[in-house]
C-alpha cells in the first residue's frame, strides 16, 4: 500500500513542491474587471498581434511562459516537464505555444480544470523524484471557445442568463522540489461526474455535481472540514453552479459560508460587465490562481487553501449528438 495515499483520491505529499514562480495574462475584458492588478500583462487587442484567434492564444501561452521563467531566474533548459492543455481541438495552442523552447512536453485535456490537472501531475512529479522543476500552464481565449463550441462570434447569437464568458486568459506556475512556498502539500484527482445535464450553455450546473463530489473526497480523506481552510475556491462553476455546491453541502448538514468562492465569479464585475453567470475557460481559474491566490498567499492574507478547478468534458461532436455533458474536478491543497 502506497504510504503516501490518504483514502481513495487524495495523495498527501511527502515532499510538498514549493511554487517558484508563476505569471498571468489577461484580454480587454479581464483588465476591466476587480482583479485587473493582479495580471502581469493585459492587452486590448483580442488578436495579440497576430492574424489569428487561435494563434493568439498560442502567443499568450509563450508570454506566460517566458514570464514565469524570468521571474524564476530560469532557462527553458532548467525545466524538466511542462504540463500544458487548452480548449483547442487537439490542444493546439499549447503544443504550437511550447515548440521553441525544446521543454519535454506532456499535452493534457481536462477542460476548465487543465490548471488543476496540470498542477496536481506537476506535484506528483516532484513528489515522486521524477523532476526537480516542472511547469504547469493553460489558457483559453472567447472567441476560439465561442467558434469551436457555439457560435462564430461575428453571428451575434443570443446567449442565455446561465451562459458564462470565457475568460481569454493565460497561467503558469513554476513549480521546484525546494524553495520558500507557497507549497502543494495534497492532491484529489477527481472522478468524471454526469447528472445529465445537456445544456451547453449551462457548464456550471453541469460541472457542480463534479466539484461537489471532488471537495466530498478531500475532506473524507483527510479527515478535514471546510472551516480549516482559509479559502476554498471552486473553477469557473458561476453563480449558478456556485449555488448548487453549496446547496448540495447543505443538504449534508456542511455550511461552506463565505469561505468559499469561484473564480467563474471573481474575474469580472457582474454587475457593470455583462458577463451574465459568470467566467468560464481554462485561463479562468488559471489567471485567478496565477495572479491574486499566489500572491495573497505570499503575503500572508491566507496560510490554507483549496483549489479546485472544474471542467466540462464535451465536445461539439457529443453535443450535436445529444450527449449529456460529463464534469470533473481535481482539488489542490496550497499552504503558505
Amino acid at each position: 500500500m502506497n504510504h503516501k495515499r490518504v483514502g481513495r483520491q487524495t495523495v498527501a505529499l511527502e515532499h510538498p513542491p514549493s511554487v517558484a514562480a508563476f505569471a498571468n495574462i489577461g484580454g480587454k475584458f479581464e483588465g476591466q474587471g476587480p482583479l485587473k492588478d493582479y495580471f502581469d500583462e493585459l492587452c486590448d487587442d483580442a488578436f495579440f498581434g497576430e492574424k489569428t484567434w487561435e494563434k493568439a492564444e498560442s502567443t499568450m501561452q509563450k508570454r506566460v511562459l517566458k514570464r514565469a521563467l524570468e521571474r524564476a531566474d530560469l532557462e527553458p533548459k532548467d525545466v524538466d516537464y511542462i504540463l500544458a492543455g487548452d480548449l483547442l481541438n487537439q490542444c493546439i495552442g499549447s503544443s504550437f505555444s511550447v515548440r521553441e523552447f525544446g521543454i519535454p512536453f506532456y499535452g493534457l485535456y481536462g477542460a476548465c480544470s487543465t490548471m488543476g490537472e496540470s498542477l496536481s501531475l506537476a506535484a506528483l512529479l516532484i513528489d515522486g523524484g521524477f523532476a526537480d522543476t516542472v511547469a504547469a500552464m493553460t489558457s483559453s481565449h472567447f472567441c476560439t471557445a465561442e467558434r469551436q463550441y457555439r457560435m462564430p462570434v461575428p453571428y451575434g447569437s443570443q446567449r442565455s442568463p446561465t451562459a458564462q464568458w470565457t475568460a481569454t486568459a493565460a497561467g503558469c506556475t513554476i513549480l521546484r522540489s525546494s524553495g520558500s512556498g507557497p507549497y502543494i502539500t495534497h492532491v484529489t484527482c477527481g472522478k468524471v461526474v454526469d447528472k445529465g445535464i445537456t445544456d451547453a450553455n449551462n457548464m456550471g450546473a453541469a460541472m457542480a455535481p463534479a466539484a461537489y463530489d471532488t471537495l466530498s473526497a478531500f475532506f473524507q480523506d483527510t479527515g478535514t472540514r471546510p472551516d480549516e481552510y482559509d479559502l476554498i475556491l471552486t473553477g469557473d462553476l458561476g453563480e449558478l453552479g456556485h449555488r448548487i455546491v453549496l446547496d448540495l453541502f447543505a443538504q449534508q448538514g456542511v455550511e461552506l459560508g463565505n469561505r468559499y468562492q469561484d473564480c467563474g465569479m471573481l474575474l469580472y464585475d457582474r454587475e457593470r460587465q455583462d458577463m451574465h453567470a459568470g467566467a468560464s475557460g481554462c485561463g479562468c481559474s488559471a489567471s485567478v490562481l496565477n495572479g491574486y491566490l499566489l500572491t495573497q498567499l505570499r503575503r500572508g492574507k491566507w496560510k490554507r487553501i483549496l483549489f479546485a478547478p472544474t471542467g466540462a468534458l464535451l465536445s461539439p461532436t457529443s453535443s450535436f449528438q445529444g450527449e449529456s455533458i460529463p464534469g470533473v474536478c481535481h482539488a489542490l491543497c496550497f499552504q503558505a
